[in-house]
C-alpha cells in the first residue's frame, strides 16, 4: 500500500511539472516560425512602413522572420477582421492605427469587430502629424488661398484621404473654416498623395512618413501641419493654429495588437522585445527623421489608451460635423 501511494505521489508530481514547465518552455522558444504582421494599409503607407521596421527588430531579436501582409480597404475593416479571427497563438499580429481603434467607433453605426473585445493590446509604437499638402503645380500657395477658393466655390474642391485621421484632419478643417468641401475616399495615402500631385485632387491631409520626402523633393506643396507644433523637418510649414484656427489640432497613432485570447506570456515577451528595439537611439532617429515620435508602453496602457482615444475621437468626429454612416 504505501509502495503504490509513493508511485501515485511520484505520478502526481511528474505531471504537475509537466503542466508547469511546458508553458515556460513554450515561452522561453517563442517563436519557433515565422510571424505575420497584418497592416490595414497599402505598401508604402505609414503603417506598412512602422510595420516594416518593427518586423526587422523581432527578427533581429529571435532569428525569425515576419511576414507583412497588407489589408487596405473598406477603412481597415478587411484588416481588423483577419487579426481578430486569427489563432490567438501570438504568430498573427496586427499594425494599426487610431482608423481601426479610435475613429471607426465614431464614423460607423456598426462595425464589423470590437476594437476592445476583440484584440489583446501589445505595444503603442508612436505618433504621426499631417501635413495639407496641395501639388507643386497648384495656384494655392497658402492655406488662405485654399480656404478662400472654397469659400468662393462650396462643394467644388475636392479632397483625398487615405485614413480616419487623413479625412478628419480635412473635414475638421471645412468645419472650423466654415467652408464645404468633395471627399474622395482612397485605400491608402500613396494613391491619394499620386492624384494630389497630377492635380486630380485640390489638396488632401496626408501623415508626414509619406508626405515628407514628396514635400522635400518638390513634389508637392505644404500649406500647414496638423500637429500642435511645427514639424522639425518641415521648419517653414507654420500650424494651421499659426494660421488662424486656435482650436485645431490632429494627429494619428500607431499601436501593436494581437488576437483576443493570445497567451499574457506571450505578449510580454512582444512588448518586450519591441519596446527594447524601439527605444533603441538609431531607430528613434529613424522614426523622427520620417516625421514619426516613439511612444511605447505597457500592454495595459495601451488598453486604457485606445478606450480613452476611442472617446476623444467621437468628440473630433462630432466637432467636423461628420454623419456616421
Amino acid at each position: 500500500m504505501g509502495w503504490a501511494c509513493t508511485c501515485v505521489r511520484l505520478a502526481t508530481f511528474f505531471l504537475l511539472t509537466l503542466f508547469v514547465s511546458a508553458p515556460a518552455a513554450a515561452l522561453d522558444s517563442f517563436p519557433t516560425k515565422p510571424i505575420k504582421m497584418i497592416v490595414p494599409f497599402p505598401a508604402g503607407s505609414g503603417s506598412d512602413v512602422s510595420a516594416r521596421r518593427i518586423g526587422q527588430i523581432i527578427t533581429q531579436a529571435t532569428q525569425q522572420s515576419v511576414v507583412i501582409e497588407n489589408k487596405p480597404g473598406a477603412n481597415g475593416f478587411i484588416a481588423a477582421q483577419a487579426a481578430a479571427t486569427a489563432k490567438p497563438d501570438g504568430y498573427t499580429l496586427f499594425l494599426t492605427t487610431n482608423t481601426t481603434h479610435s475613429a471607426n467607433p465614431a464614423l460607423f453605426k456598426s462595425l464589423p469587430y470590437d476594437p476592445v473585445r476583440d484584440f489583446a493590446p501589445v505595444i503603442r509604437v508612436g505618433t504621426n502629424g499631417l501635413a495639407i499638402v496641395v501639388g507643386s503645380n497648384s495656384a494655392f500657395k497658402s492655406l488662405d488661398d485654399l480656404i478662400s477658393a472654397a469659400k468662393k466655390a462650396p462643394g467644388k474642391l475636392a479632397f483625398g484621404s487615405g485614413s480616419s485621421s487623413s479625412q478628419i484632419a480635412s473635414e475638421m478643417l471645412a468645419s472650423m473654416a466654415g467652408i464645404k468641401l468633395l471627399h474622395v475616399p482612397y485605400k491608402g495615402m500613396p494613391q491619394a498623395l499620386t492624384d494630389v500631385m497630377s492635380g486630380q485632387l485640390d489638396f488632401m491631409s496626408a501623415d508626414y512618413t509619406t508626405s515628407t520626402p514628396l514635400i522635400q523633393a518638390g513634389s508637392m506643396r505644404a500649406l500647414a501641419v496638423t500637429d500642435t507644433k511645427r514639424n522639425p523637418n518641415l521648419p517653414d510649414v507654420p500650424t494651421v493654429v499659426e494660421l488662424g484656427l486656435p482650436k485645431y489640432a490632429m494627429y494619428s497613432w500607431t499601436g501593436l495588437f494581437a488576437p483576443a485570447g493570445t497567451p499574457a506570456e506571450v505578449i510580454d515577451k512582444i512588448n518586450s522585445t519591441v519596446r527594447a528595439g524601439l527605444e533603441q537611439d538609431d531607430v528613434k532617429d529613424t522614426y523622427q527623421r520620417s516625421g514619426a515620435t516613439v511612444w511605447t508602453s505597457t500592454p495595459a496602457e495601451l488598453g486604457d489608451f485606445v478606450k480613452s482615444e476611442m472617446s476623444k475621437w467621437a468628440d473630433v468626429v462630432k466637432a467636423a460635423g461628420i454623419a456616421p454612416e
